[in-house]
């Protein structure tokens, strides 16, 4: 088995290294599973980009299927489990995947996918009974060989794919910044050993594993810390794991705070939390008072990663400084550095407010494989690149994130483009002109709302018809979750939105 997991199991035989809602697994049968995965997948023909998807719904299993294509030379790409067939099957051509890992909550959009994406090779787990089209988890890995990986093979990033800005999502590597590199997997599994998290205990996984932050449960598993791994989020039963495993880190998302500040004082107090020793949360600008309400609860333990799949985090601050420098998110970490620009790309004082660039001393930036012009368009110049976001730098050096002029909408940690909901919406014959922009939600921090111009003023479409006209063509969590009539847009002569505009008086009223 790979070192670090025959190591661990002689050192710790009897603990659990991995644990899920159905079980929990010692590190000598992660080690025996993270072998045939990684012999398994080497079996196959990958293609020239080696590309391994993963669409499922968090379980040990998830986390396996990445950790062991990484050890197995594979790129994975974590597919996000609320897409629809259509949608999957686009990220499976795009990535040029060769085999697709489902879950029992998956498997019908995943076969549909791969049907339409040509891919052979369906995984599936969590089933009760066999699905023609897949091959059963259990039957996959009995049938790989369980000899020790080869390690000297080069290890490759995931792909991951944002929400695209004209309608469709697009894959970025996962950057250096978020990837241990090495020449060889044995050095890159290595140098995961370094992760910032690796000094504290069992790790607490409870967002999606389709993004990187809760993915960081099956790297720390190479570090020797243990993870426990939640299915869909839910507050109490957070807390209750916590005391029950006595967790010390963990990846949230500001609507998980507000979720467990909702719980009655009764239910809050029940729990024992106070083995948690490092939150990192990411995914938006965390509100002032919620914040502040989590630091008086848990402590100072937090720490504020800003920044974005395409290149990590740029900005980070902890509790102590934040407690200082109430709402920023920030200073710049290397290899970045802030830059605020006016309209005409002008840098401005401390203390002014503009558009928000990020300079990347290595020259990087931000880099689409599949997608040159997309690439160009994030960049002012080379390496200087924008997350699409209106702020300030204090005298300090902190970062403060105000507005945002890019159409990108954050709710509860998920990236939504309003462009796919529009194009969709567009096709409704009740519809003239659509604008989706991002409003105030008390607990998701914002939601997507639709401004709809009739197409017959006199007779207009149902909101509620429109919703459900949205959803039955698009993932749920990339519609509107409310349409609002309207007579006019406000487009310019050249047919433009102002969409800062557009959400100006919905913004004007709500608290920081």
């Amino acid at each position: 088995m790979p070192a670090f997991a025959s190591r661990l199991a002689e050192e710790r035989p009897d603990e659990f290294a991995l644990t899920d809602p159905s079980g929990s697994m010692t590190w000598a049968q992660v080690g025996a599973v993270l072998d045939r995965v990684a012999n398994g997948l080497g079996a196959v023909d990958l293609g020239p980009r080696r590309r391994v998807a993963v669409f499922a719904e968090n379980a040990s299993e998830t986390a396996l299927a990445h950790l062991g294509g990484l050890i197995g030379g594979a790129s994975t790409v974590p597919v996000n489990f609320h897409l629809t067939a259509d949608e999957t099957a686009y990220i499976l051509r795009d990535s040029e995947t060769r085999v697709l890992f489902v879950g029992p909550e998956t498997v019908e959009r995943g076969l549909a996918a791969a049907r339409a994406a040509g891919v052979d090779t369906v995984v599936a787990w969590g089933l009760d009974a066999a699905v023609a089209g897949t091959i059963p988890w259990s039957e996959w890995l009995a049938a790989a060989p369980d000899d020790e990986p080869d390690d000297g093979i080069a290890p490759l990033p995931n792909l991951l794919y944002t929400s695209g800005t004209t309608g469709v999502p697009k894959g970025t590597e996962l950057p250096p910044t978020m990837f241990a590199g090495g020449g060889t997997v044995a050095e890159h599994l290595e140098a995961l050993r370094g992760n910032a998290f690796a000094r504290y205990g069992t790790h607490l996984v409870v967002g999606p594993m389709y993004h990187t932050g809760p993915l960081s449960g099956m790297r720390l598993l190479v570090a020797g810390v243990p993870s426990v791994i939640l299915g869909r989020f839910d507050a109490e039963r957070t807390l209750a794991t916590i005391e029950e495993h006595r967790t010390e880190s963990a990846v949230m998302v500001p609507t998980h705070f507000v979720r467990l500040l909702a719980l009655p004082d009764d239910v809050r107090g029940r729990y024992d939390v106070s083995s948690m020793q490092y939150v990192a949360h990411t995914g938006a600008s965390c509100p002032v008072d919620v914040k502040r309400a989590m630091i008086d609860w848990w402590g100072p333990i937090f720490v504020d990663a800003y920044g974005a799949s395409e290149v990590g985090t740029t900005c980070s601050i902890n509790s102590v400084d934040w407690l200082g420098h109430p709402g920023s998110v920030g200073r710049p970490l290397p290899p970045f550095e802030v830059l605020v620009l006016d309209d005409d790309d002008r840098e401005v004082p401390a203390g002014t407010e503009g558009r928000l660039y990020f300079r990347d001393l290595t020259g990087r930036g931000v880099v689409y494989p599949n997608d040159p012009e997309k690439t160009a368009a994030a960049h002012i110049a080379e390496g200087v690149f924008t997350l699409g976001e209106i702020g300030y730098v204090d005298d300090e050096g902190f970062v403060y994130i105000t507005d945002r002029f890019s159409d990108m909408v954050v709710s509860g940690g998920a990236n939504i483009y309003p462009a796919e909901a529009e194009k969709v919406l567009l096709q409704h014959a009740g519809v003239a002109d659509v604008a989706c922009i991002g409003v105030p939600h008390a607990e998701m921090g914002e939601e997507l709302r639709g401004l709809v111009v009739p197409a017959d003023p006199a007779s207009p479409p149902d909101p509620a018809e429109l919703v459900a006209f949205c959803r039955e063509r698009l993932s749920h969590y990339k519609c509107p979750r409310t349409i609002e009539l309207v007579d006019d847009l406000g487009r310019n002569t050249m047919g433009k939105l102002n969409k800062r505009r557009l959400r100006a008086p919905y913004w004007s009223q709500h608290p920081a």
